[in-house]
């Protein structure tokens, strides 16, 4: 099956790319190797081996193409050529054979939602309105009120605030754009547009060693071609939320179908779809389900949109939320592959989000940041499906002091928030507004990676102005000090990713069940193996867990999500042990010297769960 499957023993024949470990490298701040404050090919392949010995399988490329930056590579110019600060296209054929030589693989972020306006594409389209390429995007006449003033087709707000709409004085006619005014969307209607999107962005790549892609707003597709105007839900202001006109539109099945068969089947290559405004598991397994050959998997963002406001005018003015929250929304999107031939993808950090220590865990203290990191490690590296990480998340990076004002800030959507709300003339909704961004702004998981305790972090040379400021952090928080860390929360990943590949039926594959779902402290859940892996490991007993038929191995993870020491479950119980039985406490967070906390025989209760500890019991 050219490499797309590989043995899991005794979970038969899978895909090779359920239980992986992808990485995503936002590569202008990953690491700088040629003076210019900027990061590059070259230096995420002088940093490959780190990668390696984490444990990545698959490198994930943020945008590198030809771009003017207006949404830092999100705008592309060229799809087959490299942005000159990043390197050349021969450069990432090195970073591929890189990849290759350690049985690892790499995928690139594919943006064809959109455009550049200083693509080819869009110049030839805005040219005149008889071009060929006019279709390619999308293209509407003025409206006009009661007054006779000019408005634009539909009263729509886009992503980055104001309209979706802008005029164009040489052709007489408004263009559409979901985001910046950069960034036209491209007119997937025009069957012409999408053969060149496969052949030129695609196939181009692939055919060059690429092993898939990443694709950004892939749900964005299909429009409503009606262009009516979106409901009033804000009436102080002219443009309108409209996810529902552009989201999971009539033709977007078919068109993600046609995507696969002309480009991604042919070469093997595996596709992670950035899925937003989906938050019904009825909608997303159409996206994913293996018979309906469409995606491999995709990003679903009700759990790391916590905190927010919504994805429109409130998005920054942050909502407090509670564990229980938290929880209930994890439990819904582990078990809702269950029962389908669907798969899911497992992450609480990203390029577009705050980090998530600072999100989820506790920054506090030193100790609270240590513990916490390393808890929400062992979260996300014992959940169903594929698990991705985002660079620094794996060093416990945080996001920038809070003591740094917005000229330190350099996203066009945080800056455009800002910007509205400088508008409204409040005091309160900019303080809330920079408070927002200071815990959930786009910025935080982008400035430079904290290789060092050397200037610049050794993302840069010593006296480099680097494209953005190095965390006041950095000597503290660095990959070098903690490789040298028996106890670093670098060293705890290697050691929990080794264990979720060790373990992979009952953490990448295995079943979720919440357990205590509205304790306000603790995050408890059983993981158990799919049915039909009995017997596979004889040093397991294979007990039931409460009561399940058949014998099936089993875990429970427990996490104190709480800087107060909380009492553990009774794991035995949940495990179902008889009084021959042991519970063994397979990892924690936390180190122990005392050899009685890692057996729990008959009548033996765990010992208390210190601050932000996680532990994991298999019952033996």
């Amino acid at each position: 099956m050219n490499g797309l499957y590989r043995e899991n023993g005794w979970l038969g024949k899978e895909p090779w790319w359920k239980d992986a470990t992808f990485y995503q490298v936002y590569p202008a701040s990953f690491k700088d190797s040629n003076g210019d404050g900027w990061g590059d090919i070259p230096g995420l392949i002088s940093k490959i081996d780190y990668l390696h010995q984490l444990g990545v399988d698959v490198v994930w490329l943020s945008p590198v193409f030809e771009s003017p930056q207006a949404d830092m590579g999100y705008d592309v110019s060229d799809y087959q050529k490299i942005y000159a600060p990043y390197g050349t296209v021969e450069d990432v054929d090195t970073l591929v054979e890189a990849c290759h030589i350690r049985g690892m693989k790499l995928i690139l972020d594919l943006v064809v939602n959109h455009t550049s306006i200083e693509h080819e594409w869009f110049k030839e389209s805005r040219s005149s309105k008889t071009n060929p390429k006019r279709d390619w995007y999308i293209w509407k006449p003025a409206r006009y009120d009661a007054e006779g003033q000019q408005i634009p087709p539909t009263n729509w707000r886009g992503y980055f605030a104001g309209p979706t709409w802008t005029w164009d004085e040489h052709t007489q006619e408004y263009y559409l754009h979901l985001y910046a005014s950069e960034q036209p969307d491209l007119n997937w209607e025009s069957e012409a547009c999408r053969e060149a999107i496969y052949e030129n962005t695609m196939c181009f790549w692939l055919e060059r060693g690429v092993d898939g892609f990443r694709i950004d707003t892939v749900n964005k597709y299909s429009k409503r071609t009606e262009y009516v105007d979106a409901p009033i839900t804000n009436p102080n202001s002219p443009c309108q939320p409209a996810p529902e006109m552009w989201c999971n539109g009539p033709r977007i099945h078919e068109f993600i179908h046609e995507m696969r068969a002309k480009a991604l089947e042919p070469y093997g290559a595996v596709s992670v779809g950035e899925l937003s405004n989906t938050p019904h598991p009825s909608q997303v397994l159409p996206y994913v389900s293996a018979a309906a050959q469409e995606l491999d998997m995709v990003f679903e963002f009700s759990m790391i949109r916590l905190g927010t406001g919504g994805m429109f005018g409130p998005k920054y003015i942050y909502v407090p939320f509670s564990l229980p929250q938290m929880k209930a929304i994890v439990a819904k999107w582990q078990t809702f592959i269950e029962g389908t031939d669907g798969w899911t993808t497992v992450f609480c950090e990203n390029h577009d989000n705050g980090r998530a220590v600072s999100r989820f865990g506790d920054c506090s203290t030193p100790e609270l940041w240590r513990a916490s990191a390393k808890t929400l490690a062992l979260w996300q590296a014992t959940l169903t499906g594929t698990l991705f990480l985002y660079q620094g998340q794996e060093i416990g990076m945080t996001n920038m002091p809070d003591t740094w004002g917005i000229d330190e800030y350099k996203d066009v959507e945080g800056l455009n928030f800002y910007a509205e709300a400088q508008a409204s003339g409040d005091q309160k909704t900019i303080e809330d507004t920079m408070h927002g961004l200071g815990i959930l702004a786009r910025d935080h998981s982008r400035i430079p990676f904290q290789w060092d305790d050397s200037p610049n972090a050794g993302f840069a040379d010593e006296g480099v102005k680097t494209w953005m400021r190095v965390h006041d952090e950095y000597r503290n928080i660095n990959a070098a000090n903690q490789t040298a860390g028996q106890d670093s929360i670098l060293n705890f990943y290697k050691r929990i990713l080794r264990l979720r590949k060790k373990y992979k039926d009952l953490f990448v594959f295995g079943t979720f069940r919440l357990l205590q779902a509205e304790h306000k402290a603790i995050f408890a859940y059983v993981k158990e193996s799919p049915s039909g892996t009995s017997n596979a490991h004889p040093q397991t007993n294979g007990h039931t867990v409460n009561g399940h038929g058949g014998k099936k191995r089993a875990a429970v993870v427990v996490l104190n999500f709480s800087k107060e020491t909380q009492d553990c479950l009774d794991v035995r119980g949940v495990l179902g042990c008889d009084d021959e039985d042991v519970a063994r406490l397979l990892v924690s967070t936390w180190h122990r010297e005392d050899a009685k906390r890692l057996m729990l025989g008959k009548n033996a209760s765990p010992p208390a769960l210190k601050p932000w500890e996680g532990r994991v019991y298999v019952s033996f």
